[in-house]
């Protein structure tokens, strides 16, 4: 008899809780039927105009927006409207989007696939080129069934990349230089190790690289003339990445997790000792390390990023913290990121943002 007035309560009560679910339906129903209809185009339309970037000497911008129906890049001076512009990319079939101007700023290169593939090649357009409805692009990789890796620009030589192909074994990416008005492309290294990743200093020397051992170890080597040679790793719990080497040249900036608990932190690795000494951990302990702000003119680590429930910058140049407060001020409730920079740093794009409105 128990076991029935249990069975009964429980089909009472799934009763009750399907005719509730019922009700709730038919009101929410109603007052979506009610509702205004917001048209799609409104969250998956092509933005007017996005990814700006200024040019190393600040008299133009480039951007994207479309051009007869797809995603392409644009350039105008920085003083005229953004109807004055004009394309410099005409791709009919897939959005350019991924693009930066060269250091020089004669060239505007981008990468780019066929139909989705997702081997990318570079291309070199120059804007200055008239007399044409859009300048031609050249495809500096130019490789079939490829996939480019931009690796480094170079300030020394301003005429070259650094780029990534796998056109030996598919699986592993060789090193190469490559003169940015030629195409002419130059063996630096060759990849036999099983290198993910390289990263070159201040002076763009080669120096580091990074490699996924069979354990599932992320380690960092040293690069010699003799071969590669481990002086940091983590294991697969952990995570470790070299950013980018300090102005001393001798020590690498470092986001790890070795040995820690739980969150993220950033360091500088001496290259020659191994030894790691912290330069900064959340000062809220409350998230990863999130990224950081260097100034190409000096070198030096200027401001450090944590994304929390709002993005958190903790400035180390004074004059850059009152730029920034500056900008709070005049934008109030805002997310602030800096963008591109001119070469002496003198005039920035600047991107402000809110969760109710895209910037």
């Amino acid at each position: 008899m128990k076991y029935m007035l249990k069975q009964a309560s429980i089909l009472l009560f799934c009763a009750a809780v399907l005719l509730i679910s019922k009700t709730a339906f038919a009101q929410a129903t109603k007052s979506a039927s009610t509702a205004p209809m917001l048209d799609r185009e409104l969250f998956f339309g092509d933005p007017e105009i996005s990814g700006a970037q200024l040019s190393p000497d600040g008299k133009f911008i480039a951007f994207v927006k479309p051009y007869k129906g797809t995603r392409n890049i644009w350039v105008k001076k920085t003083d005229e409207p953004f109807d004055a512009a004009k394309p410099v990319t005409n791709d009919q079939r897939r959005p350019v989007t991924n693009y930066f101007w060269s250091r020089d700023g004669k060239y505007i290169l981008f990468s780019q696939d066929k139909g989705g593939d997702e081997n990318y090649n570079v291309y070199a357009v120059n804007p200055s080129i008239t007399g044409a409805e859009v300048p031609p692009a050249r495809n500096l990789t130019d490789a079939q069934g490829v996939r480019a890796f931009i690796y480094a620009v170079p300030k020394s030589d301003t005429d070259t990349i650094y780029v990534g192909l796998n056109d030996r074994d598919s699986s592993w990416h060789d090193l190469y230089k490559v003169k940015i008005s030629t195409g002419q492309r130059t063996l630096i290294r060759q990849n036999t190790g099983q290198v993910s990743g390289w990263l070159f200093d201040q002076k763009d020397q080669l120096r580091l690289a990074t490699h996924t051992a069979e354990n599932g170890d992320t380690e960092i080597l040293r690069v010699t003339p003799e071969g590669l040679v481990k002086i940091y790793s983590c294991n697969v719990f952990e995570s470790c990445s070299p950013v980018r080497f300090h102005k001393d040249n001798k020590r690498v900036y470092l986001v790890t997790s070795k040995g820690a608990d739980d969150l993220m932190r950033l360091s500088l690795l001496d290259t020659d000792t191994s030894k790691e000494e912290l330069v900064e951990a959340d000062p809220a302990n409350r998230v990863d390390f999130g990224d950081t702000i260097f100034s190409d003119l000096t070198d030096e680590l200027i401001g450090t990023v944590y994304e929390d429930e709002r993005a958190r910058v903790y400035w180390r140049d004074k004059s850059y913290e009152a730029d920034y407060k500056l900008l709070q001020s005049k934008l109030p409730n805002k997310e602030i990121s800096f963008g591109s920079a001119t070469t002496d740093e003198k005039l920035w794009l600047i991107t402000a943002s809110s969760d109710t409105e895209p910037g």
